[in-house]
């Protein structure tokens, strides 16, 4: 399966550029506003990437259809950082310096984004961050549409230990920034819940790593002390079929211990049998299975200009969606894709978003989302057992963590500052 996901992405790569150069000669420079398109199409997360590589040409396609962006055509640039996680800052300096784009979509792991901050900002320019993350982290050049840990992480925690009566933890994730951040802050707020250190079991594997036996195996030992036992996936890219396909070869079924994960979505289910994940979880805030007339009309625009239907959509391309609608809204607001007008203006903005409801960007450069735990279906598809009942602010500060239960984030005057202390009143490491 790895494999022909690989061969799809060699494809997707060579369509893009074409894409690229095509559009380029298509307008003339003055007569286009650039978006910059910065997803992995090689490496071991093109599994997930490609894809919103792949939604942000359909979101731009469609804005030129409805006559562009004040009065010019987009022009989408793409480039591969390749999974290279360096390479992502040299992309982005690319992007900005030399290709001149307005705006970047773009990133999937948090160490990608690490290393695209201190670009964007030196170079004052914008990115649009489309996947959940670990929080702790506030920019003025950085808008995070996806979920900050108490719109995704927190919630499941909770659906797991007050409705299936979870007493033991496996915190499970890909040994880098995300994982390790989250689950410190997991760890923090289960020790807060009373929950024992020793019911608490953290591991940590490579990327694309692809062994599971020794790891399934303990995690089956310690899930036999007699407590309810759950798995809380950060486990990211195309090491997920691996370790879900050991889970069956071990015979651990969700109703032995279930799974919930944060990194798998329909786009990583698609190319495997789903038939022994059945009844293992997701957290996130969007599911394709959602039944509304936003979602409905959304599903049928991919699919037509995918012109494959069994692609599916997942929560980062409704992220994409919220944050490239939200930066259209911004711009007309503002008159102008300047980056210091566009970031002014972006706050306070409201778009629809594809559960049935709309999501504001906050003064912390965060979005208003729902939160859903969808159980794994036979089809690959969600099924949505819980859900808040209305949408939650995004938290850019853990409330959980010393050093940082006292931040908040506030971008607009007059505390314009991303570490803003509200006991000692003082902006801390952050400058306007």
């Amino acid at each position: 399966m790895i494999l022909r996901k690989l061969a799809k992405t060699v494809g997707a790569l060579g369509l893009a550029c074409g894409m690229t150069l095509s559009a380029a000669n298509s307008y003339a420079e003055d007569d286009t506003i650039k978006v910059g398109v910065l997803h992995s199409l090689s490496g071991t997360m093109a599994i997930s990437e490609t894809t919103l590589k792949d939604t942000m040409l359909m979101l731009i396609e469609e804005q030129n259809k409805k006559g562009g962006l004040l009065g010019k055509k987009l022009e989408p640039v793409v480039v591969d950082p390749a999974s290279n996680w360096p390479l992502f800052a040299e992309k982005t300096r690319e992007l900005i310096s030399q290709e001149g784009v307005d705006a970047i979509f773009g990133c999937w792991t948090s160490v990608s984004r690490k290393s695209v901050l201190p670009v964007v900002e030196e170079l004052n320019g914008l990115l649009f961050y489309p996947v959940q993350y670990e929080g702790e982290e506030s920019s003025r050049n950085v808008f995070y549409t996806g979920a900050a840990p108490n719109q995704q992480a927190i919630p499941a925690v909770d659906y797991l230990m007050n409705d299936l009566e979870v007493k033991r933890w496996v915190l499970a994730g890909t040994d880098y920034v995300y994982p390790r951040t989250t689950n410190k802050i997991l760890a923090a707020y289960l020790k807060s819940k009373g929950v024992k250190e020793s019911d608490i079991m953290i591991n940590y594997t490579p990327f694309g790593h692809s062994d599971w036996q020794n790891i399934v195996s303990d995690i089956k030992r310690f899930g036999s002390a007699g407590k309810k036992t759950a798995v809380v996936s950060t486990i990211n890219g195309d090491a997920n079929v691996p370790f879900y396909r050991e889970l069956g070869n071990q015979g651990i079924s969700a109703e032995d211990i279930p799974v919930v994960a944060f990194s798998v979505g329909e786009e990583e289910l698609s190319g495997i049998d789903a038939k022994p994940l059945v009844g293992h979880m997701a957290a996130w805030n969007y599911f394709m299975s959602v039944d509304t007339d936003e979602n409905n009309q959304f599903i049928d625009q991919w699919l037509a200009f995918i012109e494959d239907d069994k692609r599916v959509t997942n929560d980062p391309m409704e992220a994409h969606y919220i944050g490239f609608n939200m930066w259209v809204k911004a711009v007309e607001k503002a008159g102008s894709t300047d980056s210091d007008k566009v970031i002014d203006a972006i706050v306070g903005v409201e778009v629809p978003n594809l559960t049935g409801g709309t999501s504001k960007m906050l003064p912390n450069h965060h979005i208003t989302k729902p939160v859903l735990i969808g159980e794994i279906q036979e089809d690959g598809q969600f099924l949505t057992v819980w859900e808040t009942e209305g949408l939650v602010p995004g938290d850019a500060w853990s409330d959980y963590l010393e050093g940082s239960k006292d931040l908040i984030s506030d971008w607009t005057a007059p505390i314009s500052c991303g570490n803003y202390n509200e006991m000692s009143k003082k902006c801390v490491g952050a400058t306007e």
